[in-house]
């Protein structure tokens, strides 16, 4: 008896809407009935320790809550069925295919900046070294600018978000730069020129660009990739639409079901590569790795066509390798933009 008037000292709301079938909801005062409250969801039982903030923390960033456990075995071997359970409404038992696209693709960068192979090893040509060297004095010059803006808002006590985050880019992009140049003369490789023309005018600028100094713009590419990645997705989309055009039966097929099949497409796509390089990375042979990735994307999609649009194996099959064929098609025009992006900033 005294121990509960102690902690109800110091916690004077402790026990209250606690508990099933009694109480009211801390979050909506709604009176419980459950382990949850009806109306908004929130548990009955709130955890206030060290350990509750940490699972909240793995729970909010991998979303470690048994979904994860229940979405990525069916996957990597039953693709097509974790697809068609998703779109038929199957919703809470899963890890939503939007959620594990943007962790996959933020793992994906994350360890490829780690882990991935070193870029650079090429040695500047005159020219390009002057290049190089003037974008390192723009880079000085625009940092000093922003630097100048800073002090001028923190001397209004205004904010300086903006400025801040532009000033973080520039530094990190003149510290690549300068990096490159570095690496660039302790190597006797020399730089791969190439005179080859588009025909389209911002495609050839970003071309000879890249000719002129490929290590920096590879950091841009790598920059721009992981905030563009979402682009991956409205791109490939037309392609499946496409497969399923000409026959009247898989019309039922709604654009959300494209949706759903592409973006855990790209999920487990993403996954996979950062397998790879997490192998490569403890010395798995690179023959072997090449061969895995030669695979394992015609085999996900083939089964994953076949469970989701209950195809036959001849009608899954065409549709892979057509697939396949799109993939191409859309990861190039990504490349497109990325590169002209690139260039652009």
């Amino acid at each position: 008896m005294s121990g509960g008037l102690a902690a109800r000292a110091f916690e004077p709301g402790s026990g209250e809407g606690v508990g099933e079938g009694g109480g009211a909801c801390l979050n909506c005062t709604t009176p419980l009935v459950g382990p949850h409250c009806h109306q908004c969801g929130q548990a009955a039982h709130v955890h206030r320790t060290i350990a509750a903030w940490w699972h909240d923390l793995a729970h909010g960033v991998l979303h470690l809550d048994g979904k994860i456990w229940r979405t990525l075995p069916l996957l990597a071997w039953r693709p097509g069925e974790l697809t068609r359970r998703y779109v038929r409404g199957e919703r809470a038992k899963f890890v939503s295919p939007l959620a594990l696209f943007l962790f996959s693709v933020f793992l994906m960068f994350a360890v490829f900046s780690a882990l991935g192979p070193e870029v650079g090893g090429m040695r500047l040509t005159p020219g390009a070294k002057r290049s190089a060297e003037e974008q390192l004095r723009s880079y000085d010059s625009r940092i000093a600018r922003l630097q100048a803006r800073r002090a001028e808002l923190a001397a209004r006590h205004a904010s300086s978000e903006t400025v801040d985050e532009n000033l973080a880019e520039a530094q990190q992009e003149r510290k690549a730069l300068a990096v490159a140049i570095e690496t660039a003369a302790r190597t006797h490789k020399p730089l791969v020129t190439s005179n080859f023309n588009t025909g389209l005018p911002g495609l050839d600028h970003a071309l000879a660009r890249a000719n002129e100094n490929p290590a920096l713009l590879f950091f841009k590419l790598q920059s721009n990739a992981y905030k563009f990645s979402w682009a991956v997705i409205p791109i490939s989309l037309p392609f499946l639409w496409l497969l399923f055009l000409h026959r009247r039966r898989y019309r039922q097929y709604k654009g959300y079901d494209h949706l759903v099949f592409v973006t855990y497409s790209i999920a487990f796509m993403s996954l996979t590569v950062i397998a790879a390089v997490l192998l490569a990375s403890v010395g798995m042979p690179a023959a072997v790795l090449a061969i895995a990735m030669m695979l394992i994307p015609p085999v996900h999609i083939y089964r994953q066509l076949r469970g989701a649009y209950a195809l036959g194996r001849l009608s899954a099959l065409w549709r892979t390798l057509a697939l396949l064929c799109f993939a191409t098609v859309a990861l190039t025009l990504f490349l497109i933009l990325l590169l002209t992006l690139g260039v652009m900033h």
